[in-house]
């Protein structure tokens, strides 16, 4: 074995220099002078072996995101590479930056038909903000430092293809062209922070002059502005509506926010959009129109740090290009002092009431559980600096409603991507980089299933995870769509059971199965006090229905014509819904608050026994 630096040597090195310390990946034959690299640099550079490339991926999409930092992963050539594309995708869409290294067959036998023999640049064309192929040892440098700045400044995916002769040559092979010059391109850099022009800042101050119903919708691009936000709220009197991927923007508990908007929204946060006559746009390109005012309701100012986003979802009069925090701590000076509470105070009012009707939802204590009693009592289990990495599902309604984040919690989950099966792989990334912290992944079985190998490299790498799975054995959302969008009959969404608890003890860690929502606090504190990583599986009904907060007439059409063609198990769900609109008659914040209460008091013992009948049937 010789000493002598090789091509891959000098990537490794130069990613150390950029400040990684971390890389997420899966050995093969065509990365193989890339493993041997990293294994001089075990001592500098974590390495995190998956057991499927996607995860590699996702971890690194998970690590940039709650780190800030750019995030690496790698694969093989051929099919290794092509398993990396779909967290590729996750990354562009979720504004992550990473930096994928994949093999490639020799140089000189590419194009040849060869083993493994696939033009991976060419596939990574679509998902890559940056993607190029190495072409000899001296292009390294040039490559690396390019892919590293491009993925940090445009917050996406930049891909590197490295023929596997190339990553065993020597570094000092090769030729040199005469302008290459050795040392040119360096690893300073600095991320931009935007400020608008102080005479357009003015301007779109002005614009909140004599408005009283003013309300803020805030984005991913508003993590970090919290205070900023908080502190505009106020002045403006404007409650803070927030998207998911915005979730952690400002706590939960904040006297400002009304919580989520859209299909997993609260009552208060869709009101407040219906009745502004202002609107304030910061770091958000929520993709639910239909959840905006209508146009011309509004006077519009947007906050983005990306041009082409402003007046994406919404006409905007006003767009601020700049960064979120730096830009509202420079607009909050000209804005004016909405005196007039009464719109921010009805908000609150209607935030207390929500409350009220989710710690209804979330003390249930129906059998089977319903899958809000968990993610409410998971609440008092969560560290004050906890990680909760979601997932894509009816699960993504109970996270934003029944959770409820403080001050120094974080949250993330695949928002626009909406890919199923991020949120471990996710809270492998953010474990990695936070090994001190809590980190938890809220997912459903459909989602945990298609990646639960990755779960071995949570025991292998002793990373702590705790991992809450709602298991109903049905993709739940798909279920609801079905019905509630198309008006069809339920089809190709049930699935096997999983023991998961016997599946994290097969890994060698421990698993906790509740199914009785009175000792669900207690054996929710049990197991996330265990040591390592843990399953903790909650058994949950599947026919509870993720509620809009408010129900569209639409929907209901299309849910009794999907019944009405023979949805299984439609009387089950349909008495279940009349139960749960009865138990909630008493909460103005429910859409069964239509129902008078005595009606609901008289009827929901009924429909209690209807649907214990039904489900011994």
């Amino acid at each position: 074995m010789s000493d002598q630096q090789t091509a891959a040597d000098v990537l490794v090195d130069r990613l150390i220099e950029w400040g990684v310390d971390t890389i997420f990946g899966l050995p093969g034959d065509g990365i193989n002078g890339l493993m041997d690299a990293l294994r001089k640099r075990h001592d500098e550079l974590q390495y995190i072996h998956v057991r499927h490339e996607e995860v590699a991926a996702m971890a690194a999409v998970g690590y940039a995101k709650f780190t800030g930092k750019l995030g690496v992963c790698f694969s093989t050539s051929g099919p290794g590479a092509v398993h990396l594309m779909n967290g590729m995708l996750d990354a562009k869409v979720e504004q992550a930056p990473i930096l994928a290294i994949t093999g490639m067959t020799y140089h000189d036998l590419i194009g040849t038909a060869y083993l493994q023999d696939i033009n991976t640049d060419y596939w990574m064309n679509d998902v890559a903000l940056y993607n190029q192929r190495i072409m000899g040892p001296q292009h390294v440098h040039n490559v690396v430092d390019f892919a590293c700045r491009t993925a940090l400044s445009e917050r996406g995916p930049a891909h590197i293809s490295f023929p596997i002769d190339y990553q065993a040559a020597p570094a000092d092979s090769g030729n040199r062209f005469q302008r290459n010059v050795p040392g040119h391109t360096s690893t300073s850099y600095q991320p931009p922070i935007r400020v608008p022009q102080r005479d357009l800042l003015r301007r779109a101050a002005e614009l909140f002059e004599g408005k009283q119903r003013i309300a803020i919708l805030a984005g991913a691009g508003a993590r970090g502005a919290g205070p900023e936000l908080e502190q505009v709220a106020d002045k403006l009197g404007a409650p803070i509506i927030k998207a998911q991927l915005g979730k952690d923007c400002v706590p939960d508990d904040s006297p400002y926010t009304t919580g989520p908007i859209a299909l997993v929204g609260s009552r208060p946060s869709e009101e407040a959009l219906e009745q502004a006559d202002a609107l304030l746009i910061v770091g958000s390109s929520m993709p639910y129109t239909e959840y905006y005012p209508s146009p011309g309701q509004v006077v519009c100012v947007q906050i983005d740090d990306k041009p082409e986003r402003i007046g994406l979802r919404h006409p905007v009069d006003i767009g601020l290009c700049g960064d979120a925090k730096a830009t509202l701590a420079e607009l909050l000076a000209f804005l004016p002092r909405n005196s007039d509470r009464s719109f921010l105070e009805q908000a609150q009012q209607g935030m207390r009431d929500w409350w009220d009707l989710m710690r209804e939802r979330g003390t249930r204590t129906d059998k089977p559980m319903k899958p809000q009693v968990p993610a409410w009592y998971l609440n008092d289990v969560l560290a004050d600096d906890a990680i909760v990495c979601g997932d894509s599902g009816t699960v993504t309604t109970w996270v934003a409603r029944q959770i409820k984040l403080r001050a120094q919690q974080r949250f993330s989950f695949s928002g626009t991507n909406c890919s199923m099966a991020a949120g471990l792989p996710y809270a492998i990334g953010a474990q990695a980089a936070y090994p001190g912290r809590q980190v938890v992944v809220f997912t459903g079985d459909g989602s945990l299933t298609m990646q639960l190998g990755d779960f071995l490299t949570c025991v292998q790498h002793r990373l702590p995870v705790k991992v809450v799975v709602l298991a109903n054995n049905s993709l739940g959302l798909i279920k609801w769509e079905q019905m509630v969008f198309l008006g069809n009959p339920e089809y190709g969404v049930d699935m096997a059971p999983l023991d998961f608890v016997k599946f994290a003890e097969a890994c060698g860690a421990r698993g906790m199965c509740i199914e009785d929502p009175a000792r669900c606090p207690d054996q929710l504190r049990e197991a996330m006090s265990w040591d390592g990583p843990v399953i903790i599986e909650c058994v949950v009904d599947q026919h509870e229905p993720p509620m809009p907060a408010k129900v569209k007439k639409d929907q209901v059409k299309k849910l009794y014509s999907a019944m009405k063609s023979g949805t299984p198990n439609r009387s089950r769900i349909a008495m279940q819904m009349v139960k749960d609109m009865l138990d909630e008659s008493s909460f103005d914040a429910s859409p069964g608050h239509v129902v008078p209460e005595p009606v609901g008091r008289a009827a929901r013992k009924v429909a209690g026994r209807i649907v214990h009948r039904l489900d011994k049937e």
